[in-house]
Parts: C-alpha cells; structure tokens; sequence
C-alpha cells in the first residue's frame, strides 16, 4: 500500500490553493488546523487573492507564507491579471512544492491551475477520483454537506487526524487597538448590544432592510438591548435604510474599519442577525449566537456547523420575520437545540 501524500511531506513546503471571500475562507479553518498538525515541520503556503493576505496574517499558526493569485480567466472571483500570469507561476514552480494541496471546489479548472505549480505531488478534489498513486492524487468531489466537512474529508483522506470540526476566528491586539481609534464601542457594555448585519458581497442576497428594523426594534424594546449596524463602509446606505425604519434608537458603526475589528465589536455582542455572508462565520468563530437569513444559497451547505449557537431561516421574500424574531428570542434566552433544525426550511 503506499503512503499517504501527507507521510513524506516532512518539512518540506506545501502551496494550498483556495482563491476565495472571506466566508469561504473562514470555513477552510478547521482543515487548515487539521492540516498543520499533520505536517508541523512543514511550509504551508497559502496560494488567494490578494485580500487574503490579511487571512494568512491571522492564522499565522497554520500558515507559514502567502502568494497571491493573479486570477483565471474561468474564474468569477477577481479580475485576470494577464502581465503577472508568466511571473506567477514562474515564482510557484521555483519553490519546488512537495505537494500541492487543491482546496478551491471541485477540480474542473482548479486542478488545471494547480498543476502548474509544479509540485511533486498534487491533490484534492477532482471528477476522476479515488487515485491514491502516482503524482496526481484525486477523490470524488462531494455534492451535498457542509463545506468545513468538505475540506475536512480532503485532508483526512490524505492522511491527516481530524480532532475537531470548530470554528475559530483568532482576535489580535491591533484589532482591539483599531476598534478603540473609531470609538463604535465608545459606551457600549459587553451583554448589553445586539449587532445587526444588513450587508452581503452582493446585494441580492440581502434581506430587506425594513425586515431588520423590524426585528431590532421587537430587540430594543423587549429586550432592553442597545442596536448596533455593523458593516463594511460601503454598505452605509443600508444601514442608514435600517437605523430610519426604526423607532428606537440605533449606533451605526459602517465606518471604515477591517474585518478584524469589526469581529472585536461584535465579540462583545449578545447576538448577531445578518445575512448569508462572511459575517456569519466570524460569529461562529468568535461563538457568538446568530440568526443567519438566507436567500439563494444552500443551506446545509453554508450554514455554520453549530445548530445550539446559530440558527439559519430560507426567507427569499422577506416575508419571515417572525421567525427571525422567533429564534433570536430562544437564543437569547439560552434556550438549547430544541427547534433549531425545525425552522431552517
């Protein structure tokens, strides 16, 4: 029988290729963790988009280096740089990989991109699959499932323990530091706030604004909890569409700030209401309760892992509110699993 990829990788370097938003990122956690334990004399090398580079700061202690990606022309998620293609690849096939770890979806163009980097063995999902021989190493790639489980099942496949399936999202002190500096926490009590999230990457998948005033005032009012809008500065409008279809009083904190203290304001939070967006996996990196709104994608595939913590309601029309409503009130209440996969559909 031979040996799995990951046996004979020692401390040699390892390129992981995953080009994608900071939601998908976060959910590739857990298998980057699984990752480095497995190899801990390694170089991982994170190969991403350019923003990324911040991802591979934060978890510096599974990720040894980061390179960023020029984009592809079948690839959606940035725009193709055609002068850096011959210079990037170039520079990959120089740090002699041992392996090339594929993390990015199910292979079809991925694997192609991967496999000019050079490495001496490169695996991951792919549509031939179940090859554990030769320098290409593939297995089936999953349609159904949660996609931490997902990039859990690749790296256990090729060799390495999985101890837990958490999430994480690491603060740092220049994330408290940079949250003091905007003073959107400036009187704000740990317990005492609620952080609502009308934003998303794309404005399609948002949940109307006068749905979440809805929601935040019943929150204000019953609860006696302060409102806090949270957002990227970009997404302003919304959030001043929320703060003005509400009776009580709200903090509109989408000021210019990163994602990392962002996540510091939110770790004081009782509770988040958002969409289906990045934000929902810093809540479950940080375990910060949440009520996810979702609008096309798939659930049980996106929908953080811990049904006690977080709790994911379909509501395409904005018609739903009372559920919403409904299931930030359990969560406030400290209420346990009872009804949480009742209300997903």
């Amino acid at each position: 029988m031979n040996p799995s990829p990951l046996q004979w990788v020692g401390d040699g370097s390892v390129a992981v290729f995953r080009a994608l938003y900071l939601g998908d990122m976060l959910c590739a956690v857990p298998a980057l963790r699984a990752l480095r334990a497995a190899l801990p004399r390694a170089r991982i090398v994170l190969v991403g988009l350019p923003w990324a580079a911040q991802f591979a700061r934060r978890y510096r202690a599974y990720i040894d280096d980061f390179v960023a990606f020029p984009g592809h022309p079948d690839l959606p998620e940035q725009p193709v740089l055609p002068y850096a293609q011959e210079e990037f690849y170039s520079h990959m096939r120089a740090q002699g990989f041992a392996l090339a770890l594929q993390m990015h979806g199910s292979g079809e163009i991925s694997n192609g991109i991967v496999g000019a980097f050079g490495a001496r063995v490169q695996a991951g999902y792919g549509m031939v699959g179940n090859s554990l021989c030769g320098s290409v190493h593939t297995l089936p790639y999953p349609r159904h499932g949660p996609e931490p489980l997902r990039l859990l099942r690749l790296v256990r496949w090729l060799g390495a323990e999985i101890a837990s399936c958490r999430m994480e999202f690491p603060l740092m002190p220049e994330d408290w530091d940079e949250l003091a500096r905007t003073g959107a926490a400036r009187g704000l009590g740990a317990g005492s706030y609620v952080c609502v999230h009308a934003g998303a990457r794309t404005r399609d998948k948002c949940w109307p604004p006068a749905r979440f005033a809805e929601v935040a005032d019943r929150l204000a009012f019953d609860h006696g909890l302060k409102v806090v809008l949270t957002g990227s500065a970009s997404e302003a409008d919304l959030a001043d569409a929320v703060a003005a279809g509400m009776s009580a009083p709200a903090i509109n904190a989408t000021v210019p700030m990163s994602v990392g203290a962002m996540a510091a304001l939110m770790r004081g939070a009782r509770l988040l209401i958002c969409n289906d967006t990045g934000v929902s996996h810093i809540a479950a990196g940080l375990g910060l309760k949440s009520v996810v709104i979702f609008s096309k994608a798939d659930i049980g595939r996106w929908a953080p892992l811990n049904r006690r913590l977080h709790r994911c309601i379909r509501d395409p029309e904005g018609r739903r509110s009372h559920l919403v409503l409904a299931q930030a009130r359990v969560l406030l209440a400290g209420a346990g699993d009872a009804g949480a996969l009742r209300h997903r559909a």
